[in-house]
C-alpha cells in the first residue's frame, strides 16, 4: 500500500506534454503547499480504451495503481481501480443523462459508494458555455466536485485551483476512501469531464 491510500488531503497538478497528459499527485508540506511527489499519472491520447497508469516518480518504471474503462469509446464507461498487481480497489462511472447540465458520477471502493456532482449548477452552466467557444484557452471557472454517501457524508472533494494550468486540491475527510481510489476520480474529472 502507498502513502497515498491514507492521506486525507494532497494536490494534483496537470502538466501538458504533446502526446500525453501527466498528472503528478504530491503531498502536503508542513506549511500546507505542494509538497513531495507521490505519484505521477500518465493518459494517453486518443485511446480507443481509457487508461491512466500512476508510476511512483518521474522515470515511470514502477507502476502503483491504474483506471481503466471496461468498454471502448463508451460515455457510459465504467471504470476499475486497480492497484499494480490488477485487484480491485474500487470504481467509478459517469452518469451521462444527469451530467447533460451539471455532471454527476458515482464511485465505491471499501464498501463506500457515493454520488459526487459539481457544486454550483452556475458554474456547471457556464463552463459548459465557455466550451462552446471557438477558444484554444483554459477554463477560468474554479469548480468543485463533492462526492456524498447515502447518509450524506462527504467522502471526497476536489476543487480546482485559480490558475493557469489545471491544479486541483483534494480532501478525503476520516479517510474512509482509499486515497488511490480518491487520485484516480480526482485525475478522471480532469482527464474525462468533457466526455
Amino acid at each position: 500500500m502507498t502513502e497515498l491510500a491514507r492521506l486525507e488531503r494532497f494536490f494534483i497538478k496537470q502538466r501538458i506534454t504533446m502526446m500525453v497528459n501527466r498528472y503528478e499527485i504530491r503531498a502536503p508540506d508542513a506549511t500546507g503547499s505542494e509538497g513531495e511527489l507521490l505519484a505521477l499519472a500518465q493518459q494517453k491520447r486518443m485511446a480507443f480504451k481509457e487508461e491512466v497508469t500512476f508510476y511512483a516518480d518521474e522515470g515511470r518504471g514502477t507502476p502503483l495503481f491504474s483506471f481503466k474503462a471496461d468498454k471502448r469509446l463508451d460515455l457510459a464507461a465504467r471504470y476499475d481501480v486497480l492497484d499494480a498487481g490488477g485487484n480491485p480497489l474500487g470504481w467509478f462511472r459517469k452518469e451521462f443523462g444527469k451530467s447533460l447540465l451539471r455532471s454527476t458520477w458515482h464511485l465505491g471502493s471499501d464498501g463506500v459508494e457515493a454520488v459526487g456532482q459539481e457544486r454550483s449548477a452556475g458554474v456547471a452552466i457556464a463552463r459548459r458555455a465557455w466550451e462552446l467557444l471557438p477558444l484554444d484557452l483554459p477554463s477560468p471557472f474554479v469548480f468543485h466536485f463533492d462526492f456524498v454517501d447515502a447518509a450524506g457524508e462527504i467522502v471526497l472533494t476536489s476543487q480546482r485551483q485559480r490558475s493557469l494550468r489545471d491544479r486541483y486540491e483534494v480532501s478525503v475527510p476520516g479517510g474512509r476512501l482509499d486515497g488511490r481510489v480518491a487520485a484516480a476520480m480526482a485525475v478522471a474529472l480532469d482527464a474525462l469531464q468533457s466526455r
